[in-house]
């Protein structure tokens, strides 16, 4: 508990959802969930907390989605955020508030931290030729050009990032750029921009992140050290968009702000429209106070794709405006899959957050007791219908359930559900059951002040199960005839074990701990409170607090994930890449592509997807890194023969000196073949 005395008052968020779709599992899984459980602990530790989020509104998704719906980007993100809003109060994430970042007040305060940036002189001021996109008249953001990586030679990274190796990127760093929009190769075109300089603050950076180590997670320091590692470079913080906020510079008319610049100011933005509703004072929770032992805590839940964003550039920004104070911890999760795929909005895979609430009636602590049993804390982990069915038929069920059912049925069946004894207050009287509680209690704030959600839970439920035990070793529906007074003192026991149980499931379970309080008639209370009745307290009947789930209900979704896939292939299976830009000859012919047999195979330390190659070319033997990891298993691919291009300029990728490319077709939906002779060739045979 120590660590939370730390601090007199606490500013957490969750990252803004984007405006452009609903929610499903993964974002839940990723940056909302745990926020809530957490927000909800500080707040029985009775900790002055403001939880921070709203809806990203801006940027070129938003633009797109509306010309591809035939609508205003306006209408795209009332409709989403509307939608997004509702999802999130019917689940139980307890904002305090959930704002918009095209509110006026969010507009206001974006364009003031770009005034006191651009005033100080901390911006590089450069032309750069960026990717135009002829057919729609507009600059691409980075998110909407794809491309060849430079350094893993992954054919889908980003403008902006390679999701295969996490190298940081320009848009012109991309082989064989295409626009997202349109499919074709976009063109270059001059326009001007405000950089802020990464560079400059590496230094600063990677003092204050090696500050972190043992205290960040070790997902979150490896990412931000591996970022580092790579340097940093100037990121331009306006963007030529036609949507969002207007940058605020008389020779920038028609130019936004980045995004990336203005989202997490939307955290800001969001708890001063929060101050003035609720009539306090915002920069008590956001700017450094005069006594630094009065400073806020800072922390940002989101998944590991936001971390470079708000573990690198928000901190330079706030550092270089001077006024706020930096987040002290960013608690990324990894990703969530389904069904053994990944989650995918555009092949509509995923388990939509709408759809739950309204398939699942009054079911929303289900679902957040199986989001938290599998939580991907450190690493990506998955969620399947049988797997949920198990969990909460096997523990929320017959555990939980079945322990809270029992005591309140005995009180209820010997007592007619009336607390009496001998003394005027009832509480724990048995010392062994009391230890062991306390236990469960020390290794619940010890992981929940970690981060470490699934074992907070599990503590929790060891609760459930010692009050399971201790009710079947004391026996009451037994003793009650042969020493009632045992089987009284047992039950009441169980009954304040009851109070235990639903005060620390508030953070994890709020509406079954509601129902667990109404049933024994008391008031929600705190950490700090004692659990205890007074003689002759009343309770309210028993009430089932969990249903089983049937095989048939699993099935239905099963089916329907099923449905989704078999429809998206449909539509999918016509698409294949966009032919490239026309080659000349001479082009065509200086490529030197030959047969090679795969020597030797092994996965490239600390990556998922990359596979260090001994290739025999037929010329020599030489070493090539390549994205294939998640298709083949390296011992199988030894002995293949394949097709090499040789005469690729070697690339650095993970410290390995990479000496060419071996050719792969893939399908429309990301399925890895080697490209190879159809008859067994020498090695160095050439293919024209």
């Amino acid at each position: 508990m120590s660590q939370l005395n730390k601090f007199k008052r606490y500013t957490i968020t969750s990252a803004l959802p984007y405006a452009n779709g609903p929610l499903h599992i993964g974002h839940l899984a990723g940056a909302y969930l745990p926020a809530d459980i957490f927000v909800r602990y500080l707040r029985l530790m009775k900790k002055d907390v403001v939880y921070i989020c709203g809806s990203d509104e801006h940027g070129a998704a938003i633009t797109i989605k509306a010309k591809k719906e035939g609508t205003t980007p306006q209408a795209i993100i009332d409709k989403y955020h509307n939608q997004i809003k509702n999802s999130f109060e019917e689940f139980g994430i307890a904002f305090d508030i959930y704002h918009r970042t095209s509110s006026a007040i969010h507009h206001d305060l974006s364009q003031e931290f770009f005034l006191n940036l651009y005033e100080k002189g901390e911006f590089i001021e450069k032309y750069s030729e960026q990717y135009y996109d002829e057919d729609f008249d507009q600059f691409l953001a980075d998110r909407y050009i794809t491309g060849t990586c430079p350094v893993c030679s992954y054919d889908k990274a980003y403008g902006d990032q390679c999701e295969n190796c996490g190298t940081s990127l320009n848009p012109t760093d991309l082989i064989d750029p295409i626009s997202t929009i349109s499919n074709k190769k976009p063109v270059l075109k001059p326009t001007k921009h405000w950089y802020l300089p990464l560079d400059k603050y590496q230094p600063w950076l990677e003092k204050w992140i090696d500050e972190k180590e043992g205290e960040w997670k070790v997902n979150v320091f490896g990412q931000c050290r591996s970022w580092l590692k790579s340097g940093l470079q100037p990121r331009s913080m306006t963007r030529d968009l036609d949507w969002g906020i207007d940058v605020p510079l008389e020779e920038a008319k028609g130019k936004k702000l980045y995004v990336w610049m203005d989202a997490p100011i939307g955290y800001i933005s969001a708890t001063k429209q929060w101050a003035i509703d609720k009539g306090k004072d915002w920069q008590q929770y956001w700017k450094k106070q005069a006594n630094t032992e009065d400073d806020a805590c800072l922390m940002h839940f989101i998944g590991k794709d936001n971390i470079v964003f708000h573990c690198i550039i928000f901190p330079a920004i706030l550092k270089a405006h001077g006024d706020y104070i930096l987040p002290q911890n960013v608690p990324a999760n990894e990703f969530l899959n389904l069904e053994g795929d990944k989650l995918s909005t555009s092949r509509n895979h995923a388990v939509w957050l709408h759809e739950y609430l309204e398939e699942f009636p009054g079911k929303q602590d289900e679902l957040r007791y199986v989001l938290t049993s599998i939580l991907p804390e450190t690493s990506d982990s998955e969620f399947t219908w049988k797997d949920y069915q198990a969990r909460v038929n096997n523990e929320l069920v017959a555990i939980l359930g079945n322990y809270v059912n029992r005591v309140m049925i005995l009180m209820h069946k010997y007592y007619e559900g009336k607390v009496e004894s001998d003394g005027a207050i009832i509480e724990l009287t048995d010392a062994k059951v009391n230890d062991e509680l306390g236990g469960y209690y020390d290794e619940l704030g010890k992981n929940l002040e970690t981060y470490r959600f699934r074992a907070a839970l599990q503590s929790v439920m060891d609760m459930a199960r010692l009050g399971n035990r201790y009710l079947t070793e004391q026996e009451p529906w037994k003793t009650i005839k042969s020493d009632p007074a045992a089987a009284k003192i047992a039950l009441h026991n169980s009954l304040i074990l009851i109070g235990h149980l639903a005060t620390c499931l508030q953070p994890f379970l709020p509406a079954t701990a509601t129902k667990i309080f109404g049933m024994l008639n008391v008031d929600a209370v705190t950490f700090d409170q004692e659990m205890e009745f007074a003689n002759g307290h009343q309770l309210n009947p028993a009430a089932l607090l969990f249903e089983k789930v049937e095989d048939e209900v699993i099935d239905i979704q099963i089916q329907k994930l099923a449905d989704k896939k078999a429809a998206s292939a449909v539509v999918q299976q016509p698409i294949v890449a966009p032919a490239k830009a026309n080659i000349t000859f001479d082009e065509f012919v200086g490529l030197d592509i030959r047969t090679g047999t795969i020597l030797t195979a092994e996965k490239v330390a600390k990556t998922k997807k990359l596979l260090k190659l001994t290739i025999d070319t037929g010329i020599d033997q030489r070493t090539v890194v390549s994205g294939i990891a998640e298709h083949y298993e390296p011992e199988a691919i030894i002995g293949k023969q394949v097709s090499i291009l040789v005469n690729l300029e070697p690339r650095e990728i993970k410290g390995i000196m990479s000496q060419g490319m071996i050719l792969m077709a893939e399908n429309a939906e990301g399925k890895l073949s080697f490209v190879a002779p159809a008859d067994e060739m020498p090695n160095g045979s050439v293919i024209r």
